[in-house]
C-alpha cells in the first residue's frame, strides 16, 4: 500500500529514462487505485502498460469500497494483479476467490497476472509442490490461455524474511509451473511465468537468468524510478525479450 501524488514524478522520471534507451521489455506499473487513471492518461504515450492490484469479482452491486474489473478498465488499466501473497495471507484469500476474480478481469477484458506461492513451513515439510499444483488448479478459470493470463510465481518465505531463494529453487519451481501448465492448457508452455520475491537491482540479473523465468514481479524496488530502471536495465541485458 504505497503511492501518493508524488508518485507522478517518479513515474515521470521512469518514463523519460525509457524514452533515452532501445528497450524490447515490457514494463506494467500497477499503482493504487487512486492514481490508476491519472497515471494512465498523463503516460498513454510512453513505454509503460498500467494495471491494477485487485479487482472484485462482481461487475457491480452493494460491495462499498471493492473496485470491479470494469472500473480498472475504464480507468485505463490492462491488466490486474490476483492472489498477491499479501492478500492470500492477510485477507485471506481462497484460490477460489482468486479464480473468480480472474474469471470476471477477463470478462472485462483486462489480462490476469495470478500469483501463487508457498509459505516457509510448507517447504520445509516437502509440500512446496503439492501446495503450487493445488492453487494453481483453483486459481484459473477456464479459458486460460498465454495472451491473457501470466503466472507469478512468489515464494513467501522469501518475502521480508531475509531468506534468498537459490537459482535452483527458482528455476525448477518455474520448470514444474511451465510443465504443469502444458499438461493443463493448450499452448500451456507459451504461458509467461514472472518470479516475484524481494527483486532487487542486485539480485535481478541472477533471477532472469534461472530457468524458465520470462520476467519479474517487482515490489518495494519499484517505488524509486532509479531502483526500478535498474532492474529493467539488468533484465534486458540477460533477455532480449524479458518481460
Amino acid at each position: 500500500m504505497n503511492g501518493l501524488g508524488s508518485t507522478f514524478v517518479e513515474v515521470s522520471k521512469l518514463s523519460d529514462a525509457l524514452d533515452q534507451i532501445d528497450i524490447k521489455n515490457d514494463v506494467l506499473l500497477c499503482p493504487p487505485a487512486t492514481l490508476l487513471a491519472g497515471l494512465s492518461q498523463k503516460f498513454s504515450s510512453s513505454k509503460l502498460a498500467f494495471g491494477g492490484q485487485d479487482c472484485h469479482s462482481q461487475a457491480s452491486g452493494p460491495y462499498t469500497g471493492d473496485i470491479s474489473a470494469e472500473m480498472l478498465r475504464d480507468a485505463g488499466a490492462t491488466c490486474v494483479i490476483l492472489g498477491h501473497s499479501e492478500r492470500r495471507i492477510r485477507y485471506n484469500e481462497s484460490s477460489s476467490a482468486i479464480k473468480k476474480k480472474a474469471a470476471a478481469a477477463h470478462r472485462a477484458g483486462l489480462n490476469s497476472i495470478i500469483c501463487v506461492g508457498e509459505t516457509l513451513d510448507e517447504r520445509q515439510k516437502g509440500l512446496a509442490i503439492k501446495t503450487i499444483d493445488s492453487q494453481l488448479t483453483a486459481s484459473l478459470p477456464s479459458g486460460c490461455n498465454a495472451n491473457n493470463v501470466t503466472v507469478a510465481y512468489e515464494p513467501v518465505w522469501a518475502i521480508g524474511t531475509g531468506l534468498t531463494p537459490s537459482v535452483h529453487d527458482v528455476g525448477g519451481m518455474h520448470t514444474h509451473i511451465r510443465d504443469t501448465l502444458s499438461k493443463k492448457f493448450k499452448n500451456g508452455e507459451k504461458f509467461r511465468l514472472i518470479y516475484g520475491g524481494s527483486v532487487k537491482p542486485e539480485n535481478v540479473s541472477w533471477l532472469a537468468g534461472a530457468d524458465n523465468v520470462d520476467g519479474v514481479l517487482v515490489g518495494g524496488a519499484s517505488i524509486r524510478a532509479k531502483d526500478f530502471l535498474e532492474i529493467i536495465v539488468k533484465c534486458g541485458v540477460v533477455h532480449d525479450d524479458f518481460r
